[in-house]
This record gives C-alpha cells, sequence and structure tokens, in this order.
C-alpha cells in the first residue's frame, strides 16, 4: 500500500554521513537511493556528475517522500571537489581491490562513524556507478572500505539497495527502537496460576485414558509442563486454554434444530 507506516504529520530526522553517488547513470536510481535514505534518518546526498544532469524528474518521481533529501542534495562536478571537506571517506565496493586498506562490514563501519561524527568530525560513504561501481582511484580516496556479506555469484548490489544496508545500521545504532512492539495486554501468569492449571489439565486428561501406563504417567506430565512453560503464558493465556480443553472435555453442545436432539 502506498504511504503504509508514514505519518507526514511527522518532522523528518536529518543528520548522518553523506551519502555521495559518483557519477549515477539514472534519475530513478537517485530517487530510490534517497527514499532509502529517508526511511533510515539520513539527509545529506552528494550526487557528483550525474550523467542525465541535475535536477532531474525521474529521481523526483521515484523519491517518494523523500523530497527533503533531492531538495537539498549538493551536485559537484568531480569527486575531489565532492569530499574536499570531509574528515572521513568510506567506499563502498563488492570487489577486493589490491589496496592496503582496512575492510569493514557495514555495521562495523558505521559504528565508526558515530564515534567521529559525534566528536564533530564530516564523514562521507562513496557509492559507484551502478554498472561499474567505483574505480580505482576513487577507492584510494577513501579511507577504508565498505563491503557486505552477500552471494559471490550475486554479489552486485543495486545503488539503493546498497544505501539501504547502509542506513539501516545508521539508524539501529542511532536511535535503536523499532517502530512498535507487542502490547502486553495481560500481566505475566504467576506460578500459582500455572500449577493450578497444570494440576487441572492433568486430572482431566487422566480421566480421558490420556496416560497409557501409570509408570510413564510422571514422565508425561514433566514433558507436557515443558511444553506448556515454554509457552511464557500470560494470565489471559491461562484462562483461555483451561477454557478450551473444558470445552473438548464436554464435548459437542446439541443444536437446537438438530432433528436428533430436539426433543421438543
Amino acid at each position: 500500500m502506498t504511504g503504509a507506516g508514514t505519518n507526514h504529520s511527522l518532522t523528518p530526522l536529518t543528520g548522518g554521513p553523506q551519502i555521495i553517488l559518483v557519477e549515477p547513470q539514472m534519475g530513478e536510481n537517485i530517487g530510490m537511493a534517497a527514499r532509502a535514505m529517508a526511511n533510515f534518518g539520513l539527509s545529506d546526498m552528494r550526487i557528483v556528475n550525474p550523467r542525465d544532469g541535475w535536477p532531474n524528474e525521474r529521481a523526483i518521481v521515484t523519491a517518494a517522500n523523500a523530497a527533503h533529501v533531492l531538495d537539498r542534495a549538493q551536485v559537484y562536478p568531480d569527486l575531489m571537489s565532492a569530499v574536499a571537506d570531509l574528515n572521513a571517506v568510506y567506499a563502498t565496493t563488492a570487489r577486493e581491490r589490491g589496496q592496503m586498506k582496512r575492510v569493514f562490514d557495514a555495521d562495523a563501519a558505521i559504528g565508526q562513524m558515530h564515534g567521529r561524527i559525534g566528536f564533530g568530525e564530516k564523514v562521507g560513504i562513496l557509492f559507484g556507478r551502478e554498472r561499474t561501481g567505483l574505480d580505482n582511484d576513487e577507492v584510494a580516496l577513501a579511507d577504508a572500505i565498505i563491503t557486505f556479506p552477500v552471494d559471490p555469484a550475486n554479489a552486485s548490489l543495486n545503488l539503493a539497495q546498497a544505501v539501504l544496508l547502509v542506513g539501516y545500521e545508521w539508524f539501529k545504532q542511532a536511535h535503536g527502537q523499532l517502530p512498535f512492539s507487542l502490547e502486553e495486554r495481560s500481566p505475566p501468569a504467576t506460578r500459582a496460576a500455572l500449577v493450578s492449571f497444570f494440576n487441572w489439565l492433568e486430572d482431566e486428561l487422566d480421566s480421558c485414558g490420556f496416560f497409557p501406563a501409570q509408570e510413564k504417567k510422571p514422565a508425561m506430565i514433566r514433558n507436557l509442563r515443558d511444553i506448556l512453560l515454554r509457552l511464557s503464558m500470560t494470565e489471559q493465556d491461562v484462562k483461555t486454554l483451561r477454557g478450551a480443553a473444558g470445552a473438548l472435555r464436554r464435548g459437542p453442545v446439541p443444536k437446537k434444530d438438530d432433528p436428533l436432539t430436539d426433543k421438543s
């Protein structure tokens, strides 16, 4: 559903590392990269020599609620001018480049960036062209490399996918909380309530002939209790299970219009 989970009454988050797109070839990919940035609170995009010029209508169409990212995007004629004011630069690549550079996954790299940005440094992450990625001279401008654990047979990521992976790690470490979680409507069951339920259930099962031999009964009871305890039941869970088991024990309720049971 378009717009699902989007709250237009909230102000988008800003900050984070500079996302630097080196000679992107398609406006659509710039727009989708902007959308990935907006999903995870990144706001600063730098675009180096975009093939189809700037501004780009296709980027605007595909940005989807990331207009604030495109509005503040900066365009540079070459990579050197795009990184000139930065204190640290990381290059994303799927290939080993034969350069003596530290190699990090996104998690570790973002951890470093948080520290540096926290001390007031400006940090950028380079993303290469859709077809060929970054060249070796561009990687040489970086302090370190970021790469992702992927299937070697399909190691190339779409531009927006790579931005999204980095953005996810940034947001997870910067903000950390899930947008929602399980709402606990009933408190956890007390041990007394659980034991009472176990005793009642075991008596009911015993009366139904569930335990085939008395010598096996203690082990079967322990196994049954282990299964139920793994559920970490709430007070409502215990009531619901007890009611359901009781209904099964009583059997079907005759229907009033059943000709076999209707005595009227």
